[in-house]
């Protein structure tokens, strides 16, 4: 569908890839929803897609996505304010990345399922009915490469993305006869706040090569070409795809290198010491 005029809610859309894609809606004219807890930095986004003049309508809500109660006010005030949904991005998500016994069963653990999992489930069964009554609509979730190969010291975050992950394959084929599109996103590193939020320790100093990270403008307008031309997956960049099919089809190739490479390194005064 093109985008202009369309409604579009966004979640997480306060900063990193929610903000770049409410952006790119933006430019494209459309009617943006934005939605986080922090509602300073949304009403600075959306004065900032006022100001494109390609006639986008903003409206900011305050949601925290882990609270059913938020979500069914953010789905609310979207149709009060816009009487139809057209596109959902499921973008809301953090990561805290540790090894599982350091992290804290609450803050850690049980928050990032709440909203990188639940928060994407309970926000679709919000819009989905919406969507059924118009025969159509486009449901977008950010998924990740911990999504599709998980790695020491994302065991909840790649948990919670696997979830995304299974969840958005059985939906996109029990919502397809409604003319609802559901398609996936597995970016790898992007540019962003998560990696200083999400607690990151190494001494290996293993990260995403330079040439792979990507910006969140670049996660932004896939999104948007996915709203236009729906596919199930998209990995971004392509050069993960190997990688992908490697942890799928030489499984234990991709165990022996990462434990040898990163978690034996990484563990080395701790595996000393027993």
């Amino acid at each position: 569908m093109d985008p202009k005029d369309k409604v579009v809610i966004v979640t997480g859309a306060s900063s990193g890839i929610g903000e770049a894609t409410a952006r790119q809606f933006g430019r494209a004219g459309a009617k943006v929803v934005l939605a986080a807890r922090r509602v300073d930095k949304l009403q600075t986004v959306a004065q900032e897609i006022e100001a494109f003049g390609t006639g986008a309508e903003v409206h900011v809500v305050a949601a925290d996505l882990s609270k059913l109660e938020d979500i069914q006010s953010l789905v609310a005030q979207t149709l009060a304010k816009f009487g139809r949904i057209d596109i959902l991005v499921n973008n809301a998500g953090f990561g805290r990345l540790d090894w599982l016994e350091n992290l804290d069963p609450i803050k850690d653990i049980a928050a990032q399922i709440d909203v990188n999992l639940m928060g994407v489930i309970q926000t679709t069964r919000q819009v989905l009915p919406v969507m059924i009554k118009q025969r159509g609509g486009a449901i977008i979730n950010m998924c990740s490469m911990a999504g599709l190969v998980g790695t020491p010291t994302y065991t909840i975050y790649a948990a919670s993305k696997h979830g995304v992950h299974g969840f958005s394959e059985a939906l996109r084929r029990e919502v397809k006869p409604w003319g609802i599109d559901v398609s996936m996103v597995y970016p790898g590193g992007v540019k962003t706040e998560f990696s200083s939020h999400a607690g990151i320790k190494r001494k290996t100093n293993a990260k995403t090569p330079n040439f792979m990270l990507l910006t969140a403008d670049q996660v932004g307008s896939a999104v948007v070409a996915l709203a236009r031309h729906p596919r199930a997956m998209w990995i971004l960049p392509w050069l993960w795809t190997p990688g992908v099919w490697m942890n799928r089809f030489v499984n234990w190739l991709v165990d022996y290198t990462t434990i040898t490479r990163f978690t034996i390194p990484e563990r080395e005064d701790e595996l000393k010491a027993k």
